[in-house]
């Protein structure tokens, strides 16, 4: 499909109340970020898991810029990573680390705890089957929890 050449200029908006830059008519838009407000591209970003938020930001400078400085999208999965690691989440932010920070940080211990909470290393035979599981540090409460879940279990 060919871009036809309309008196209405694509454009994008850029992050701190910045003026919109505004395409010439015969340039289009290489993606939805130059066309969308930058309001709807966040939004967009903000469907996406958290690894494929890292993914797209290496897709473009665009995308880059604007999912890095979208605290919006980086709270939003940290809120959702809260529900399983809400103590280490509430630590990083009083220590007034980002919303990114703090879910690079937390992500992976979430789902390692997320698993065995859930009791998928309950019956494991040896130590064997954990070596091709990513393995993070946690704390004593964090192991505390995971032994209180296999007491109840």
């Amino acid at each position: 499909m060919q871009h036809e050449s309309t008196s209405c200029l694509p454009m994008f908006f850029c992050c701190d109340g910045c003026p919109p830059v505004k395409l010439p008519d015969d340039v289009p838009p290489q993606n939805f970020v130059e066309s969308l407000p930058m309001e709807m591209s966040v939004k967009i970003f903000s469907e996406l898991d958290p690894e494929s938020l890292c993914s797209a930001s290496r897709t473009c400078k665009q995308w880059h810029a604007i999912i890095e400085q979208s605290e919006q999208l980086w709270r939003r999965q940290c809120l959702l990573l809260q529900a399983i690691c809400q103590r280490e989440v509430d630590v990083d932010r009083r220590d007034g680390l980002s919303w990114k920070v703090t879910l690079v940080r937390n992500y992976s211990r979430s789902c390692l705890k997320r698993d065995w909470l859930r009791g998928r290393y309950s019956y494991v035979d040896s130590a064997d089957k954990l070596l091709s599981k990513r393995m993070v540090p946690m704390d004593a409460e964090t192991w505390g929890e995971i032994l209180q879940a296999e007491l109840d279990r």
